[in-house]
């Protein structure tokens, strides 16, 4: 019979946890320096004893004749008495000094060592305490509740700082997180209508015996309408992932020919429901940013007023240059978006009431990507509207050539002001 000879490998040793801390490592430098540090001293004292003292143990001893004389003169007692000389003596003395100065040293030594040592534990636990308030700190941090700060007291110090930067970062990625998770229940919110719609329908078309072919092809309708929805909320999400995530190809962009592009795409939508653009685009407005995205910028402030516009009216598409900065904007007469309204118009998903009182059917998305691109630009979005007057969106832009800190973005619509000429390029080099 066989037997198998298993081999195993021989568990590496690890040093215990403790060991491996940065306060035991803490405590062994500070009590390493300290040691060394008296170690100096006291061996300097000792080399300077050695070289101002003739020390060394007696050697050579003499007999002499010990006697004890009465009062009177007479022998009381005789015997022997071993002695040396003086100088032996003196060297004798400093000898035994030196070696005594030697053991009470290595003796302070040792102790000075076991000493350091626990002052230095308790010294290094008192300096890493906050790294432990951190430390605890984060590992109560889940990425479900990033409510938790740390908010480190005491002076102003690397720890604090440190303790500031991470909660900085927390207060990012929760507000990142959060956003993640209200585009996710926005969108799944989104979502469920066009499919809800898509099933009931099919059950009724197809689950359904007593169909008529009139009953399918309604069906069919509403299937196609939904799934529409459901397509341009899908490439609606996928615009406002590619913005946030950067993905841009910077190069000169000319906002006159963006502009011109962008309506041109929506004059035959325009003309078909009787509207009209009117154009009004200066010339020399120049950024540096991706003219796609900024053609889609506009392309959704077009389609939202190509599709809230009265019949017979017209839209305005225009760019300029004011105080600095350059500017393109679309008006219309439309319904006008209420003062209360204006905080949340740029938000994802909301959505205000539809120009021919019939059910909106967009994703509510369009204006958020426009935020969203113009501020990765660099620039603002604006909006100017009140209630059944109509409304007026300005993106404000960075020039390519600013020469100076820009003031802020004026306040007034700009299809409103005189114009001003943009600012001259700069010369070549050479």
């Amino acid at each position: 019979m066989r037997r198998r000879l298993r081999l195993s490998a021989t568990p590496r040793w690890r040093p215990p946890g403790v060991v491996r801390s940065v306060r035991f490592r803490l405590t062994a430098l500070y009590s390493a320096m300290l040691f060394t540090l008296a170690a100096l001293v006291v061996g300097g004292i000792y080399l300077a004893l050695s070289r101002s003292t003739d020390a060394r143990p007696i050697t050579r001893t003499y007999e002499a004749e010990k006697i004890i004389r009465g009062p009177d003169g007479h022998v009381r007692s005789r015997g022997t008495l071993t002695v040396a000389e003086v100088s032996d003596i003196e060297s004798a003395v400093s000898y035994q000094t030196r070696q005594t100065l030697w053991k009470y040293s290595a003796a302070m030594l040792g102790g000075l060592v076991v000493g350091s040592l626990g002052i230095g534990w308790v010294l290094s636990g008192r300096v890493l305490r906050p790294v432990r308030s951190i430390a605890r700190t984060a590992q109560e941090i889940q990425a479900t509740d990033l409510s938790r700060r740390i908010r480190l007291g005491g002076p102003d110090d690397e720890l604090r700082r440190l303790a500031d930067t991470i909660d900085s970062m927390l207060d990012r990625l929760d507000h990142a997180f959060g956003m993640q998770r209200q585009l996710i229940d926005d969108a799944s919110h989104e979502l469920r209508t066009p499919l809800t719609v898509i099933r009931a329908n099919l059950d009724a078309a197809l689950a359904n015996p007593l169909a008529t072919e009139e009953d399918r092809q309604r069906a069919a309708v509403l299937v196609d309408r939904a799934t529409t929805r459901m397509t341009r909320l899908v490439e609606d999400l996928l615009a406002t992932t590619r913005r946030a995530s950067g993905a841009y190809g910077d190069t000169d962009v000319n906002l006159a020919v963006v502009a011109r592009e962008a309506g041109e795409e929506f004059e035959q939508l325009a003309a078909a429901r009787g509207l009209a653009i009117d154009y009004r685009l200066a010339a020399g407005l120049e950024v540096i940013g991706d003219p796609d995205a900024l053609r889609r910028a506009v392309g959704n402030l077009l389609s939202n007023a190509v599709r809230l516009a009265p019949r017979g009216t017209r839209i305005g598409l225009a760019t300029g240059h004011l105080r600095g900065w350059h500017w393109i904007a679309v008006r219309d007469q439309g319904p006008g978006i209420r003062v209360e309204d204006h905080a949340r118009v740029f938000d994802r998903f909301w959505r205000g009431r539809a120009g021919t009182g019939e059910h909106d059917r967009h994703t509510g998305l369009g204006l958020a990507i426009v935020r969203q691109i113009v501020e990765a630009h660099g620039g603002q979005a604006r909006l100017f509207s009140r209630d059944s007057v109509g409304s007026t969106f300005v993106l404000w832009l960075r020039p390519q050539v600013s020469g100076s800190e820009l003031p802020p973005v004026p306040d007034g619509d700009p299809m409103d002001l005189p114009s001003e000429a943009p600012p001259a390029p700069a010369p070549a080099p050479g």
